[in-house]
């Protein structure tokens, strides 16, 4: 009692308040840190790895378990899907047939909106290849274009989500049912972060909206969690509620910090296998660390007005996804190992109808942002060692839905990949001559995602996590790395 006693007075606590329970130390000690502390607070958890050691921080950077061609991921996520075939897979075919019916020699694609008879709609896009190495792009993408030999196009992806949430879902977590972790969470907790002063996983939207699903879709799921991915949001305050209260000085609050983190050890001694109070006291030690280093991290006005201008943040088209760009590489050039940034966050790139309007401003938005990062990357001897992935959760369908648009289709898109480790110039996979299924390399989002584990030097098979006795996986103990994008 004299020790609460104590710390309360440093806390400027008035005696006749220093009656605490718990729960009240609990919130009085989190005013201030926001959302940057209570991330880890609502997320579901349960056994961890027996083999965890827990003196070692969650966050320790971890070795990889094969060969290792990335340290760090940027994914950039194209929400509501891209037309892979007005931007990577063209098809002459499709042209012809412009306005008729699908042939019966074509497999069906079930859609989310049954567009099946729906006639067929060409793309009126022009086509040119691009680069030493030819590959085809659109002059939807003029700037992506000018990166052509730093990329590998895959066109032959597929998945199992007729619709957003399962499309979302699965892209992120492998699964088109919530409750998995999602990908960048495998990642932190398999290789843990260089830079223990910012959390190894970071999303980033691109307007006040939240993806569908929202924070399943960066949750751990029946993991600890700690290593559930941290929201960084538009506006002055990249990071809410990052610096104190008025009046609250660093001492105070580390002080708080003290206090809340004696009451919480005092109370999982006997409860070790809870790992929620471990993730709520690493959150409030991580915010803390924040309040010191993340804002070095966020400040843009450090940049040139050269390299701003290369990201496009001299446009109002492009100025916020090229901000969202800018500040991805400046987190992984800080070791931040996972970093997702949405564009078309509430799948604004859903081109049911005038997909012509729609793709020329989500194209027009997020081209020049993309290529800068790219060349941002390359030029400061970055993009080796940081693997980028661009693509939505599907693609669109080459029958027409409302005359002008394009239906769900996640029965064959197109993906692609560049740095870490990954050969440019390449295409690989296909889908048939209409672009409805992938048909030629066929690469599933169990696929993808042991890829890109792969790649950041973890086996799909190896990286395990114990549920209730059962060993987990990311890829639900499916897919194949496609090593073709390394060897060529």
């Amino acid at each position: 009692m004299r020790q609460q006693s104590s710390i309360c007075n440093q806390l400027g606590i008035p005696h006749h308040q220093q009656t605490m329970s718990r729960r009240d130390a609990l919130l009085h000690a989190g005013v201030g840190l926001g959302s940057v502390a209570l991330t880890a607070m609502g997320a579901s958890t349960a056994l961890s790895d027996p083999t965890k050691n827990t003196n070692v921080s969650p966050y320790a950077p971890k070795p990889p378990q094969i060969k290792q061609h990335a340290k760090n991921i940027i994914f950039l996520f194209m929400e509501g899907g891209p037309s892979h075939i007005d931007l990577f897979d063209p098809k002459p075919l499709l042209d012809e047939l412009h306005g008729q019916t699908i042939p019966g020699s074509f497999k069906k694609v079930i859609t989310a909106m049954g567009e099946n008879n729906a006639p067929l709609l060409k793309s009126n896009r022009k086509w040119k290849q691009h680069g030493e190495s030819g590959t085809w792009i659109s002059d939807w993408l003029p700037h992506t274009a000018e990166c052509a030999d730093d990329i590998s196009v895959v066109r032959s992806c597929w998945g199992n989500g007729i619709n957003h949430a399962g499309g979302v879902c699965q892209m992120n977590t492998g699964s088109i049912i919530g409750g998995r972790p999602s990908l960048g969470s495998w990642v932190n907790y398999g290789l843990g972060t260089e830079n223990q002063n910012l959390p190894g996983f970071v999303t980033i939207q691109d307007n006040s909206s939240l993806p569908v699903n929202g924070p399943r879709n960066w949750g751990t799921g029946f993991m600890p969690a700690v290593y559930q991915g941290m929201r960084f949001q538009q506006g002055k305050s990249t990071i809410e509620n990052l610096q104190n209260p008025k009046g609250v000085s660093d001492k105070r609050q580390q002080a708080k910090l003290d206090f809340l983190y004696q009451l919480n050890q005092e109370h999982g001694k006997n409860r070790t296998e809870q790992t929620e109070l471990d993730a709520r006291i690493r959150s409030y030690e991580l915010a803390f660390r924040m309040q010191a280093h993340a804002p070095e991290a966020v400040d843009l006005t450090k940049e040139t007005e050269e390299t701003k201008k290369l990201y496009g943040m001299d446009d109002k088209k492009t100025e916020v996804f090229g901000r969202n760009c800018l500040l991805a590489r400046r987190l992984v050039e800080r070791g931040v190992r996972f970093v997702q940034l949405y564009h078309g966050t509430g799948s604004k790139w859903d081109a049911h109808t005038n997909i012509e309007s729609n793709h020329t401003t989500m194209c027009g938005g997020s081209d020049k942002p993309v290529a800068g990062l790219l060349k941002d990357l390359k030029r400061l001897g970055l993009l080796k060692d940081t693997l980028v992935v661009w693509g939505g959760e599907f693609g669109r369908t080459p029958m027409s839905e409302k005359g002008t648009g394009r239906d769900h289709n996640p029965s064959g898109f197109t993906m692609w990949f560049a740095g870490g480790g990954v050969k440019g110039g390449q295409t690989i996979g296909s889908t048939d001559e209409l672009g409805l299924h992938a048909v030629e390399n066929r690469m599933h989002i169990h696929d993808l995602h042991a890829t890109m584990l792969y790649l950041l030097g973890l086996d799909h098979m190896q990286l395990t996590y114990y549920h209730k006795g059962r060993p987990e996986r990311a890829t639900q103990n499916e897919g194949n790395p496609l090593t073709k994008l390394v060897t060529g």
